[in-house]
């Protein structure tokens, strides 16, 4: 009986957690119509390709799309290198102010981002890159959060005897990071990177104030200027959600499997 009320528990909120992106199908395969009818349709409709034709009429889909790819992949990247490389330092060397500096890395995680908007935008304006993908890609190339959560996982996660005999093998400091620390730390650096991943594609706020140039717009900036008041096309809008979601559900597959494939592999070691 405990089991049965456990899984019921459980299903009530995989359920209450799938239902958003259930009806975000369900609305892009219906009508505006459809949506605004009482009680509202809970069933898929058959006009998905026309709400899709639609939104490619009414905005550039593919280069919004490829404007989002870029700056999540490049951002990824970056923070992956760079978080987990500042993180090996923090984690296995001792030099002079590393206390502070780490101090200083964890009051800037604790501080909201959003203070950042505006010394960012203008030193985006001084550089001359406001507009372009730059502003976004280069100021994320790394975040307090990567290198705290790397710095933690780094100094359990990997082995001194190991540090010390790749040292005793005349590994520098590169050559250890290479071949002996990312190999210990690949579950966490599979979770940073699909947080990375999602975070930036998510990003509303920075692009909005940044991407002066139509041509640049991300899919989250470009989606939301399809917003027309009462006239707005909500089944074609979230034919153009859909679209953006589904890159995500298979980034996510991705990385999940190898971030529980190295983490099963790490538990029977």
């Amino acid at each position: 009986m405990r089991g049965f009320g456990v899984h019921a528990v459980l299903m009530t909120g995989v359920v209450i957690s799938v239902f958003p992106f259930y009806w975000i199908v369900v609305m892009a395969t219906n009508t505006s119509q459809d949506i605004y009818s009482y009680p509202p349709k809970l069933w898929f409709g058959d006009h998905l390709l026309t709400n899709i034709q639609h939104l490619f009429d009414k905005m550039d889909f593919f280069g919004s799309l490829f404007n989002t790819v870029t700056v999540a992949v490049c951002t990824t990247v970056l923070v992956l290198f760079f978080d987990s490389l500042a993180a090996f330092a923090f984690a296995k060397y001792d030099f002079p102010g590393k206390k502070f500096l780490f101090a200083l890395l964890l009051s800037m995680y604790i501080l909201p981002t959003q203070l950042a908007i505006i010394p960012q935008y203008e030193i985006m304006v001084q550089l001359g890159w406001l507009g372009t993908l730059k502003a976004l890609i280069v100021p994320a190339a790394a975040n307090a959060f990567g290198i705290f959560w790397m710095r933690q996982y780094t100094a359990s996660g990997v082995p001194d005897e190991l540090l010390d005999a790749a040292r005793i093998e005349g590994a520098g400091f590169f050559r250890q990071y290479w071949h002996v620390v990312l190999p210990c730390v690949r579950p966490a650096l599979a979770f940073l990177g699909i947080y990375t991943f999602i975070a930036s594609w998510n990003d509303y706020i920075l692009p909005l104030v940044m991407l002066v140039n139509p041509d640049k717009l991300t899919l989250q900036v470009a989606l939301a200027q399809l917003y027309a008041g009462h006239s707005t096309d909500y089944s074609m809008v979230m034919a153009g959600v859909l679209l953006s979601v589904a890159p995500l559900v298979m980034v996510f597959t991705f990385f999940a499997r190898g971030f529980i494939a190295d983490a099963t592999k790490g538990a029977l070691r």
